[in-house]
């Protein structure tokens, strides 16, 4: 089940629709997994402003996408910084099996052709 070399979105939480979207491809993940994203993202939201987007990149890395509109003056730019480290922290267990989950069910690695 081989991927395009472009990105592929997991999840997103938007601050000004108020709305979170999880990427149907992923419906898979056990739904602990799924709940604990959609917390994630929408706190991010409600704390920081703006649109969270968590995509994987070509190898399989997954990345944090910040986006905030234009003159969007609520928006806390620094709090996003920190948020997303404190992420990278305590959520390092998640989100490095989310990488892994998605090297194997999406680019294929680990499994032996004979």
């Amino acid at each position: 089940m081989a991927m395009s070399s472009e990105k592929v979105v997991l999840c997103a939480s938007n601050a000004y629709s108020r709305k979170y979207y999880l990427n149907p491809s992923f419906d898979g993940l056990p739904t602990s997994v799924k709940e604990e994203l959609q917390i994630m993202c929408v706190l991010y939201t409600e704390d920081v402003g703006g649109i969270l987007e968590l995509s994987f990149d070509a190898e399989g890395n997954l990345q944090f996408e910040i986006n905030y509109e234009e003159g969007d003056f609520f928006y806390d730019e620094i709090g996003s910084v920190l948020k997303i480290k404190q992420y990278q922290s305590v959520k390092r267990e998640l989100l490095e099996s989310l990488e892994t989950y998605y090297r194997i069910i999406f680019l294929g690695e680990g499994l032996k052709e004979e």
